[in-house]
């Protein structure tokens, strides 16, 4: 399988994951809690991700869960010259963490060449804008909508729904023009969905692979670990690596992680049992 990421950067993932590095430009992050919400400490954040191995960085202003509003002009300051001053400095491709086609649009035109949208494509003129930028989207299921709190959610059977709907995103992303390597499919752990229908999801990584488009994880220090390993956000790296080398044996292919230089390892390990194993085989 081909990934692509923008127009010029081609990926094959048949054994090899990406490691995606989170970059958050907020104060209010449920894990670094803005620890790197100033700039100087932004730019320093991201020289360490792309020493660790980062394949590509994942830019955001807003997070996903409930907080203080975010205007959209606060937005376009927090993440733009953020995108800026990474692609002048590194040679790595750049994804923004938004839902906000506004801000969409300013940051491709920026230099971002993915966009990672955890509402499920709300707003359709999403996927018209990315395709215009010839940009690759992250389609991401959430049951109600990103900043709405959502304790209880149910469903009659979450396995069939998040991955309906995740193919009904893939779909509308085709139709509008954006080819099957620049779609990736993610589950939305923790997002409208408790511990148990999250582990549900993630250890079913296999059945959204088979909808055949390069498939995302976001588990990274997740809420769901927490509560299954008993363990504060602080302390749930091995929880994380655990839940990437399975999501990975699954067919997983986009590693969301804080922790790249850990998952960087579990990555490259697991390629190489894949591709021992299909050499044997062959």
């Amino acid at each position: 399988m081909i990934l692509e990421l923008g127009p010029q950067r081609r990926y094959d993932i048949t054994y090899r994951s990406l490691v995606m590095g989170i970059l958050n430009r907020t104060p209010d992050s449920f894990y670094d809690q803005g620890g790197y919400f100033g700039f100087d400490q932004f730019l320093a954040k991201t020289e360490s991700l792309v020493a660790q191995g980062a394949d590509l960085l994942d830019i955001g202003g807003v997070k996903a869960g409930p907080g203080p509003e975010v205007s959209q002009q606060e937005e376009l300051d927090r993440v733009i010259p953020a995108i800026e001053a990474v692609v002048e400095r590194f040679d790595v491709p750049v994804s923004v963490d938004t839902w906000n086609v506004a801000v969409l649009d300013e940051a491709l035109a920026a230099g971002a060449v993915v966009g990672n949208d955890i509402s499920g494509f709300a707003d359709p003129s999403y996927l018209s804008t990315c395709a215009g930028h010839g940009a690759s989207v992250v389609a991401t299921h959430v049951r109600l909508g990103p900043r709405i709190p959502d304790p209880e959610p149910i469903y009659d059977d979450v396995l069939v729904e998040v991955r309906a709907f995740l193919a009904n995103c893939a779909q509308r992303a085709l139709d509008a023009g954006i080819p099957r390597e620049r779609i990736m499919l993610d589950d939305g752990l923790d997002l409208g969905k408790t511990e148990p229908q999250s582990l549900q999801l993630l250890r079913t990584s296999d059945r959204l692979a088979a909808l055949g488009f390069p498939t995302f994880l976001s588990a990274s220090n997740k809420r769901f670990l927490g509560e299954l390993v008993g363990t504060e956000v602080t302390d749930r790296r091995d929880a994380t690596l655990a839940a990437h080398a399975l999501g990975v044996s699954l067919g997983c292919r986009i590693l969301r992680s804080h922790d790249v230089a850990g998952s960087r390892r579990v990555a490259d390990t697991i390629a190489a049992i894949l591709l021992a194993r299909a050499e044997r085989a062959a």
